[in-house]
């Protein structure tokens, strides 16, 4: 599936569609913590080339956070204040992996997976807290 496919998915795939904003931001936000890990499990020069495409991925999914940041709860907005500071450190850290070589290298990479996972972490968290308040809001 090519990259503008998925961008477009979650307009035509109904499960997609009915999906809350901020569960297809943490979807998102699997998919780069996928690809980091995935491009780590290569050796040589694959990786630098795999690792290219992930500033523009992270930037994309904070990007995308930033802007549900105001719509949300104050619990909500607090997990995804943390996991905004989570991926931008994971953009910065392959950002320094690309300019490495050796152990720096490899430090930045695995640095950002840890990153990218917490990013990921943070934003469930969001969207249980958003659930949470939702279900309390509503309850008879």
């Amino acid at each position: 599936m090519t990259q503008i496919h998925k961008a477009l998915e979650h307009r035509t795939n109904p499960k997609l569609r009915d999906q809350d904003p901020l569960a297809r931001v943490r979807t998102a936000a699997q998919e780069l913590h996928g690809a980091i890990s995935d491009a780590a499990a290569r050796r040589g020069e694959e990786i630098k080339f795999d690792l290219e495409a992930i500033p523009k991925k992270a930037r994309a999914v904070t990007t995308s956070l930033k802007a549900s940041l105001d719509l949300q709860g104050e619990a909500t907005e607090k997990h995804l204040t943390e996991a905004v500071k989570y991926l931008e450190a994971t953009e910065q850290h392959v950002a320094d992996s690309l300019k490495t070589t050796g152990h720096a290298f490899e430090t930045s990479v695995r640095q950002a997976v840890v990153d990218a996972h917490a990013a990921v972490q943070k934003v469930s968290e969001a969207l249980a807290a958003k659930r949470t308040a939702r279900a309390v809001h509503y309850r008879p």
